[in-house]
């Protein structure tokens, strides 16, 4: 049974959003986010609701009916209590029993399909949200807090919602039965409850919406310090080559006494809540059996009704621990959800077009007009740019670091978008294709390879995940990775192709991740080709043997290049030379040299590992 019920929140809905066209502005305000996230799941989430007051009523119930038992034994012959309350008791039974199955279902529905399912779905909506972000999101952010934010606040958006449709309106349905229960018995006994949940709301007013704060503020300092820890081991090789573990573990420290701080309001908060609630519930007990046993010593109600009120107060006062202990989770989680609002609602930046149509590359052509590009700053890194690189020309774009050279590469694959100007392939804007499509169309080799924490098969398949192991294998000879790969095993003994590379490909060495990303590249096949610095990684016999195979991919391809060592692009059809996100030069080798301009004392300088001019 367990099983069904699992079965029926489907935690990978299809219709969650993937691309940026098909993102809705996720709401910023509490309430309309929680009723946001709840979409797909609000059926079952009244279900739970619904069950939840059904048993607070039938928990009040039963103290009055449990009250007229304890008359009926009073003043009954026990040989008659059958013969004359029989129907009634079995009435009772029936219901209890009836109630075992209520409760029953209420859990199933709370614990099999929503406990599991409900925030597995959002946390598939914000991951896929997150997947959709700029990538100037990612480089103002660190990536453990983006992860910790998705993983919380769905977490907290569950929490919420348990606790306000289930616990609240428990506590609610139940009161309010109580008070009607006591009610019919002497309008008396609702004093001492009336009075218990004016000073009860009157701490809750108090100290929730401090713990509330004090649980925003411990959600952002969480965020922070895993942020930095998570930071310090994805650095790790950085860390220990300048032996900075300490200064780690004291970055990270100051975060922690950040969280400390936090968490030490908290418990001062915790301490007072606990003796303000355990002094409130003593009053109510003592209160409540004070005013019954008045009302009874003047005849005004039986024995039942003494043990009902009094049994109504010792449940109430479990009770208000539980729910005093629910309102600071529910404030705190409504922190942890505010806090996550504020990452999960960053508008993109960088958007598919309504309507975006695929990408269709027939030639190859790439045209820059008149496009400028800042990164937010005053000064222009592209500036006015114009440049047009014709079907199957291959271009090297050179320049001093901060020239513009990686800035136009960056906006060729809309990873920003030009503040003014536009960016062509075969015609097409490319703010007005999708992004999938765009990037499907251009292959590209950076200097800094990283490599996904999965087996050698899965890093080149990412090229083009539908080809065939031989496709695979003969992309990975083509790169020259064929000699290593077969030697590879992991620490789960899994060799070859199915040995795992490590995070960001941490187990190899720099030229086996560049070999592994140009097989990947080589099996993508696309008809537009960026290399950036491509071979930096490789020393010159790989090198040597890598750039016969990369004259191979570049054949009948638009290429850019981007090279600091001048002589593995001084044979390229044309050489753009950038100073100032503008073209100072461009022409071919030969013709840049005869110029005597900034490309011929870049070349000048060129010596030791670089080659100079024959």
């Amino acid at each position: 049974m367990g099983q069904a019920f699992e079965r029926q929140l489907w935690p990978y809905p299809d219709d969650a959003p993937l691309t940026s066209a098909q993102q809705q502005p996720v709401p910023t305000g509490f309430f309309a986010f929680l009723w946001d996230c709840a979409k797909g799941s609000r059926r079952w989430l009244a279900a739970m609701t619904l069950c939840t007051a059904l048993v607070g009523v039938f928990e009040a119930v039963l103290f009055a009916l449990m009250g007229q038992l304890v008359d009926w034994l009073g003043h009954l012959d026990p040989a008659r209590l059958w013969d004359d309350k029989g129907a009634t008791l079995v009435g009772l039974v029936v219901l209890l029993l009836a109630s075992t199955v209520l409760v029953a279902l209420g859990t199933l529905i709370k614990h099999q399909v929503l406990a599991a399912n409900f925030p597995m779905r959002l946390r598939w909506r914000f991951h896929r949200l997150m997947l959709a972000q700029s990538m100037g999101f990612y480089q103002d952010e660190f990536a453990g807090r983006v992860a910790a934010k998705v993983m919380q606040t769905a977490l907290a958006v569950r929490d919420c919602w348990f606790i306000l449709g289930d616990i609240l309106v428990f506590v609610t349905i139940y009161f309010v039965t109580l008070v009607a229960v006591l009610g019919g018995f002497d309008l008396w006994l609702v004093l001492p409850f009336a009075l218990w949940l004016t000073l009860y709301v009157l701490a809750l007013s108090y100290f929730v919406p401090r713990l509330g704060r004090v649980g925003r503020a411990q959600a952002d300092a969480r965020s922070l310090m895993t942020g930095r820890v998570t930071d310090a081991y994805t650095n790790i090789t950085t860390v220990k080559l300048f032996s900075h573990a300490r200064r780690e573990a004291d970055f990270a420290k100051s975060a922690m006494q950040e969280f400390m701080q936090t968490a030490h309001s908290q418990m001062r908060l915790v301490s007072a809540v606990e003796v303000v609630n355990h002094a409130l519930s003593i009053a109510l007990v003592a209160g409540t059996a004070g005013v019954a046993l008045a009302l009874w010593g003047q005849g005004a109600v039986g024995v039942g009704a003494v043990a009902a009120a009094t049994a109504m107060a010792l449940r109430l006062n479990g009770m208000s621990h539980w729910v005093m202990w629910e309102m600071s989770s529910l404030f705190e989680n409504i922190g942890t959800v505010q806090d996550g609002i504020n990452t999960l609602s960053r508008p993109h930046t960088v958007v598919d077009a309504p309507q975006a149509q695929p990408l269709t590359v027939p030639h190859g052509e790439v045209r820059f007009e008149a496009v400028t590009f800042a990164y937010g700053g005053k000064q222009a890194v592209v500036d006015g740019l114009d440049l047009t690189i014709r079907p199957g020309e291959k271009i090297g774009l050179i320049g001093r670091s901060g020239a513009g050279k990686s800035t136009l590469v960056n906006l060729l694959l809309r990873f920003y978008d030009p503040e003014s100007g536009r960016i062509l392939i075969d015609g097409q804007d490319i703010r007005t294709v999708s992004q999938d499509s765009l990037r499907a169309h251009i292959g590209m080799v950076t200097q800094d390879t990283s490599l996904l924490h999965r087996s050698v098969r899965d890093n080149i398949l990412y090229g083009r995940p539908d080809a065939s192991e031989a496709e695979m294998v003969e992309a990975a000879a083509r790169a020259q990775a064929s000699a290593f790969i077969p030697n590879l095993a992991d620490a789960k003994g899994r060799t070859g192709f199915d040995a795992h590379v490590g995070e960001r490909g941490v187990k190899l060495s720099g030229g086996q991740r560049q070999r592994i990303a140009i097989a990947r590249v080589i099996l993508k096949d696309a008809p537009v080709l960026v290399l950036d610095e491509a071979t930096s990684a490789l020393d010159s016999e790989v090198e040597v043997a890598i750039q016969a195979s990369l004259d191979q991919l570049m054949e009948g391809k638009t290429v850019i290049a981007i090279a600091h060592r001048l002589s593995t692009i001084a044979a390229m059809d044309r050489l753009i030379v950038l100073d100032e996100g503008r073209i100072a030069e461009e022409g071919d080798h030969a013709s840049l040299l005869a110029l005597g301009g900034i490309y011929a004392r870049l070349w000048a300088h060129q010596s030791g590992g670089f080659l100079g001019e024959d």
